[in-house]
């Protein structure tokens, strides 16, 4: 079996016309993984009756247990169009918001989303935040309509009727991708029946339909309709395979790797597009420089480490030399291969377009890889849309296994990057931040567990932020030494400016790196005062640092340990040691020793944090918890218990809405506050109630819980119990 498939695809492997990079992406629980199975069975990789239930590419211990996907799981396979051999290179990807992170890097390696929701639900917070993490890598969107037969069998709704909720559903995908997309592609990218790029179906039960189907073989609604009132749903199958109808849009209106890369690379490369290595780039040259962005990293218990890899350029072969640009490492590529679920099956060499397994790889989620002996500017870091904000304290129970636990929790962070790790390696205490509970839950602990490390696991631990909430006056901040002064002052960034940095807008670190007036004129656009604008000199996590200074001797000699001092404010707030979040730190004047020895990084760095600190302090330093925005999904007539789970949790209600026998709630509230509430929910709901999370934002701390809050923090830290200010 495995000759033969690597045989199929070594035939097209090569023919940029021929290949489909796509992820299939969706709100939890739509059906995804389901019609990977279904789209498996008819290309033979497993059997009819298994589709649906075999969750083929849910081949994780955990998944199979949970239920759900935690890992983006890759598969190619050669479908027949059109007298044509047409190579998928699949993706299906996780649909809980916890592991989101999967989805994020899962765009970076295909040009094409096929997006699935389900029928009777319609679209769901994750539906959005899918559509966003695809439009943002240029990756053009299908939409796939699932779970058509409940519509019949559940709702009892009629063919007019069901049309109506489809045109309902593609009116909001394209609100949705008009509003996400960059004007030159949102009107092209829209979906619709006529233009094909929408297809109806049910996953589970193997049938599909679109409007080029309908037209090619009258498998129309009318003939749905009448096949699953008479419960004979095999027949739909056959007359109607999902395959055929999915795959057939997927080739039709997604684009090749030679296509999507004329558009993308612009996008995702900061590199010259116009150099020897852009045009092969653009172009996806074959026989160009090798060029590649790991996008996944996994550990088999055989083989040893492998990274999933986008090829953009060049060809990779077995036994090839590779240079990871942000780590300077070289590694050896042992093995090439292609991905068949839980299977890699080795070929001696895969071509740019494709997505290669390169095994005994172990760079990291996002690092860009080239040929050796090759430099090149490094593809965008691939960044989630939310930030961790749930971190957990392990602690190994045996001292004897702290570099096992270390060892494996870096390994993990390189895998996953939504992960982050900080070790202190003198008392063991390790603090792992993730996207929720169940991330650190099913990516770190069981992960630990099943490498035999026994740890110890605090409750979990919220990350507030630190901020002010009015600017502050000028300050000094004076060298130990006393022979060098800085004057700088705090203020508060205007919110689209720090919203738009928040969203990666313009890159980190020093202005002057980059195209300096470019940058200015943009934070201009944003809403910052234009002389400010004109002095923006380095921005960092959502921060910006401004030189008003003028003529002031040696300050440019210093310059670096004045980021640096600011970075390490940022990093660590003077409240609990939070990161600091929309600060706009200006440096006024300076008096600078003569001689370099007196105005080194043990002088300069504490006289920039000294003024910084007293800006912030003097600004009214606060801590500003997160908070999550969340969609609660609920029968009418237990609305009630839902909105008191709410309110006894210092949540919100944004908005409601009543729809047939439904309720939907918008509601925010604070992650201190979310433990556990999706237990609760349930319990006060008669286990009907669900709820989904739309956005994460900052807010202040009510300031009667203000002291409160920062003393327990400082002390889980080891800090004095004195509050600078306070």
């Amino acid at each position: 079996m495995a000759d033969r498939e690597v045989e199929a695809i070594q035939e097209v492997i090569g023919t940029p016309d021929q290949i489909r990079n796509m992820g299939i992406v969706a709100h939890i629980d739509h059906g995804k993984t389901t019609l990977s199975d279904s789209l498996l069975a008819r290309a033979g990789k497993i059997s009819d009756d298994l589709a649906g239930e075999q969750l083929f590419m849910d081949y994780d211990d955990q998944e199979q247990e949970r239920g759900i996907t935690i890992y983006s799981a890759n598969i190619s396979m050669v479908h027949e169009h059109e007298g044509d051999e047409i190579l998928i290179n699949l993706i299906d990807t996780p649909g809980h918001v916890d592991f989101g992170g999967d989805v994020t890097r899962a765009m970076r390696a295909v040009d094409g989303a096929l997006v699935v929701v389900d029928a009777v639900d319609g679209v769901m917070p994750q539906t959005e935040a899918v559509l966003r993490q695809s439009l943002e890598e240029r990756v053009k969107p299908v939409l796939f309509i699932n779970k058509v037969d409940r519509l019949i069998n559940e709702l009892q709704l009629g063919p007019e009727e069901m049309q109506n909720r489809f045109v309902k559903i593609i009116t909001e995908v394209n609100k949705l991708i008009k509003k996400i997309a960059p004007e030159e592609i949102a009107e092209k990218w829209t979906v619709s029946v006529e233009g094909g790029t929408v297809a109806f179906g049910s996953a589970l039960y193997n049938w599909a339909t679109s409007a080029p189907y309908m037209e090619d073989t009258g498998v129309n609604f009318q003939r749905i309709y009448e096949l699953m009132d008479e419960g004979d749903q095999e027949t739909l199958a056959d007359e109607a395979p999902v395959e055929e109808v999915v795959l057939n849009m997927v080739v039709d209106h997604l684009p090749n790797p030679e296509e999507a890369q004329e558009y993308r690379i612009p996008q995702i490369w900061n590199g010259d597009t116009d150099s020897e290595i852009g045009e092969q780039m653009l172009t996806s040259d074959s026989d160009g420089d090798l060029v590649c962005v790991v996008t996944n990293v996994e550990s088999d218990p055989h083989a040893g480490t492998i990274s999933t890899a986008r090829i953009f350029s060049g060809t990779v072969h077995e036994g090839d030399e590779l240079y990871g640009v942000g780590s300077k490492t070289n590694q050896t590529a042992q093995q090439v291969g292609i991905y068949s679920g839980p299977r890699k099956l080795s070929i001696d060499e895969v071509p740019s377009g494709n997505i290669v397994a390169l095994t005994g790889v172990d760079y990291g989620a996002g690092e860009t890889v080239v040929g050796e002996d090759m430099t090149l500017e490094p593809f965008e870091q691939i960044e989630h849309i939310f930030e961790p904000v749930v971190t957990k304290s392990l602690e190994p129970k045996k001292t004897s296994d702290l570099p096992d636990l270390i060892e494996a929790l870096r390994k993990r962070a390189k895998e996953d990057n939504t992960i982050q790790i900080s070790i202190d390696e003198e008392t063991g205490e390790t603090l792992v931040s993730g996207l929720g509970e169940l991330h650190i839950e099913a990516k770190v602990e069981r992960y630990l567990q099943e490498k035999g490390i026994e740890i110890d696991v605090s409750e979990p631990i919220v990350v507030y932020r630190e901020s002010i909430e009015e600017a502050s006056d000028e300050f000094e901040g004076k060298s130990p030494n006393r022979h060098n002064k800085f004057y700088l002052s705090v203020e508060t960034l205007e919110e689209e400016v720090y919203e738009n940095l928040m969203e990666g807008e313009l890159p980190e670190g020093k202005v002057r790196t980059q195209d300096e007036q470019e940058v200015r004129d943009t934070l201009t656009e944003w809403g910052m005062d234009k002389e400010e604008a004109e002095n923006a000199d380095h921005i960092y996590k959502g921060n910006v640092f401004l030189d008003m200074s003028r003529g002031v001797q040696y300050l440019n000699e210093v310059k670096e340990l004045v980021h640096d001092a600011f970075k390490e404010l940022v990093d660590e707030g003077p409240l609990a040691d939070e990161p600091s979040i929309r600060l706009k730190v200006k440096i006024h004047d300076a008096s600078l020793h003569e001689d370099a020895v007196h105005r080194g990084p043990a002088q300069v760095m504490p006289a920039v944090k000294e003024a910084i600190v007293k800006g912030m302090l003097d600004g009214n330093a606060r801590l500003y918890e997160p908070k999550q925005i969340i969609r609660i999904d609920t029968p009418s007539d237990e609305m009630g218990g839902a909105m008191t789970e709410v309110s006894n949790r210092r949540g919100d209600v944004l908005e409601m809405d009543d729809e047939e026998d439904s309720a939907v709630i918008k509601a925010k509230v604070p992650v201190a506050e979310m433990f556990g509430f999706e237990a609760d929910l349930k319990s006060a709901t008669q286990g009907k109630g669900f709820y989904s999370l739309i956005d994460q934002v900052f807010e202040p701390l009510p300031q009667n819980l203000q002291e409160e809050t920062i003393l327990e923090i400082r002390e889980r830290k080891g800090m004095k119990q004195e509050i600078p200010g306070m």
